[in-house]
């Protein structure tokens, strides 16, 4: 894979994500309780053997840089092998990114540097499994100028993502960038965009010149890009399907609270789809040094039982008495006695006081719950103190006093 470059777009605000991104950008965002969003984006490069790698970074980027320099110095420099941070950098005007192609095209010196045949762009902000090997190698056999990863996604879900309608032979006809309207309420299934594409290097750098001199546009790959380069170039898509078992691939956007709540709480069912112990495709990340997770006290006569069923436990978490249900508690979590977590989502440092019951919530960082403080219960109540979605996931931001 030397003649592939590969650039991760990691610099979005993630503002359907706030209060979880009040202070740090959508793929720093923790999930999976030991993971940031991006390290299923890079664990999948580093597998896939794309090993020279650009994330672009823009919006609250210190702790997106701090887990990447971290926890991905895993690549030997020697063999030109890299994961670089590069920062916004006003490079042609005093103008940050004003969208993904120009977040590109403002860092194409890189790409002139190396002089790949292939650049490859993937956001930083999805969770799935996918060896990139197979597209690259479907965009070969297509002759393809550029190639984009599609998956099939329920109508009514895909307002916010990129819509691609394509032919019997999977070439690219239009792609519609976050449409919205009763159309697509009205369709069972879309073909999405999922954020991968694929170019040829001379016909990528020569479509980000044409619409860089365009002031009309976005800068943006789906709405302005992709369709300037339909004009001119074969694009055709990649359906992300697996093909022994005629069924889609998992993937998620977790651009919203309630996806993010919902894809996390997968993983703590018996049989998840999303697969976090496959050791022939291992996610990495950047720990913290923690000691083992930790169960005390099983007094059943007091009810003082320390349990946790049907959940995810990270290193250095004492559950002291306390019972932890179907949720997934992030390192360093205490639960204190006679206590209940159902249904959520503890970050790092978060401690749960004495007789506290929390339900559906997702709880940000170093938060420290009082004790007999009842979270996820009156709705109306948590709705003075914390944002509440539609579907009554309280969400407390990091390092709330309460």
């Amino acid at each position: 894979m030397d003649k592939a470059l590969t650039f991760i777009m990691a610099g979005g605000k993630g503002e359907r994500l706030s209060p979880l991104t009040n202070e740090r950008t959508k793929p720093a965002v923790p999930f999976g309780g030991v993971y940031r969003i991006i390290d299923f984006t890079l664990s999948n490069c580093v597998n896939s053997g794309l090993r020279k790698i650009h994330v672009l970074t823009q919006y609250k980027s210190y702790s997106l840089t701090r887990h990447i320099s971290g926890g991905w110095n895993v690549l030997n420099g020697e063999l030109g092998e890299y994961i670089d941070i590069i920062p916004a950098q006003q490079r042609l005007d005093e103008q940050w990114y004003q969208g993904t192609a120009d977040s590109l095209y403002q860092n194409i010196y890189a790409i002139e540097d190396e002089k790949p045949d292939y650049v490859i762009v993937l956001a930083g902000d999805h969770i799935y499994k996918m060896d990139y090997r197979e597209m690259i190698t479907f965009h070969k056999e297509k002759g393809s100028d550029a190639t984009i990863g599609i998956v099939k996604h329920p109508g009514d879900k895909a307002s916010s993502l990129g819509i691609c309608e394509v032919d019997k032979n999977w070439r690219l006809k239009n792609i519609l960038e976050k449409p919205g309207g009763d159309r697509l309420k009205e369709s069972k299934e879309v073909f999405v965009s999922m954020g991968i594409y694929i170019f040829n290097r001379v016909a990528l750098e020569d479509a980000l010149s044409e619409d860089a001199k365009n002031k009309d546009s976005s800068h943006d790959f789906a709405r302005d890009v992709i369709p300037l380069m339909l004009k001119k170039y074969k694009i055709f898509t990649f359906n992300f399907l697996d093909k022994e078992r005629n069924e889609v691939r998992y993937w998620r956007d977790v651009g919203d609270i309630d996806g993010y709540y919902e894809a996390n709480m997968e993983l703590v069912k018996i049989l998840p789809r999303f697969n976090l112990y496959d050791k022939d495709w291992p996610f990495r990340t950047y720990q913290r040094q923690f000691g083992p997770s930790k169960t005390v006290f099983a007094q059943e006569d007091t009810k003082r039982v320390g349990m946790a069923l049907n959940s995810l436990v990270s290193n250095g978490c004492i559950i002291s008495g306390g019972k932890v249900n179907s949720s997934i508690l992030s390192p360093d979590v205490r639960i204190n006695s006679f206590s209940e977590v159902v249904d959520s989502i503890l970050m790092e440092g978060v401690d749960i006081g004495r007789y506290s019951k929390i339900r559906r919530a997702i709880i940000d960082k170093y938060v420290k719950i009082p004790q007999r403080m009842e979270i996820g219960f009156d709705l109306k109540k948590d709705k003075k103190r914390f944002t509440v979605t539609d579907s009554g996931i309280v969400v407390i931001p990091k390092g709330t006093v309460l």
